[in-house]
């Protein structure tokens, strides 16, 4: 499976709950956790991949589903996650968000 391929297969759920997008493959979990402030912001401040996941864009995939949510819930977002800052980086079409 190619790294396109996972990306589209990955079934990502919002744990409202532990406050982080979340998905699993082979019994291993993959996330990005964030952080309210207020209405309006959302803290995207922890992106965790198992080493067992790598190299397959998990990372990517969690991240994009997580910008393109606080697009469609009309949030603010602050990348203070690395992994997210480089993501945005990559893809000019989410610095908006910032």
């Amino acid at each position: 499976m190619n790294k396109q391929d996972s990306e589209k297969n990955l079934d990502i759920t919002h744990n409202q709950d532990a406050n982080r997008f979340e998905t699993s493959i082979d019994d291993k979990t993959g996330y990005i956790s964030y952080q309210e402030r207020g209405d309006t912001l959302l803290v995207y401040d922890h992106t965790i991949v198992p080493q067992a996941l790598g190299g397959r864009g998990v990372g990517s995939a969690l991240v994009k589903h997580a910008l393109d949510y606080a697009r469609e819930h009309n949030k603010k977002v602050v990348p203070q996650c690395s992994f997210v800052s480089s993501y945005i980086n990559k893809h000019p079409d989410y610095r908006d968000l910032i």
